[in-house]
């Protein structure tokens, strides 16, 4: 997933129509809150749930279910060099203990300008997490030299 400039959300399919992001009322655009966000990651009400932002970098992003975990391309020769890499970079990481976040079930990746009633099936990736309380934790991988990348990991709690 890309985005235009600003941080990658993730909502919630269950509010998504609730995300108005640049387009919203008010003083503070939901896409505004989302440019507020440090670090890697973090939460934002929306509605009676919470969406994720993939803050820091505007930087290309996949979901790997198979490892729970959202990379986000920082640099890398090739996607084949970055993706190599993420299974190694995950037993390695020196993870960020994050923030708890109670998913009801899948959620929608897209770039937060755009409100959650617009999405289209060319700018946003459904993921199916789920229904659970996750930690959200971050780490910056750097395998080499030339290739970087940032991870944030969905760990289920039991």
């Amino acid at each position: 997933m890309e985005s235009g400039g600003g941080p990658l959300v993730v909502v919630p399919a269950d509010v998504l129509t609730r995300w108005e992001g640049a387009d919203s009322e008010g003083p503070e655009s939901d896409y505004d809150r989302a440019c507020a966000v440090a670090g890697y990651a973090g939460l934002l009400a929306v509605g009676p749930s919470h969406a994720l932002v993939l803050g820091d970098e505007p930087s290309s992003t996949a979901f790997l279910p198979e490892h729970e975990v959202f990379v986000r391309w920082v640099a890398a020769e090739s996607e084949a060099e970055l993706l190599g890499s993420v299974e190694a970079a995950l037993a390695d990481a020196a993870w960020e203990d994050g923030q708890v976040w109670d998913v009801p079930g899948p959620v929608v990746l897209f770039d937060s300008a755009w409100p959650g009633s617009e999405v289209e099936p060319d700018n946003h990736a459904r993921v199916d997490l789920a229904a659970g309380r996750y930690e959200v934790r971050t780490a910056l991988a750097q395998p080499n030299a030339e290739t970087a990348f940032q991870l944030v990991r969905m760990v289920r709690l039991r």
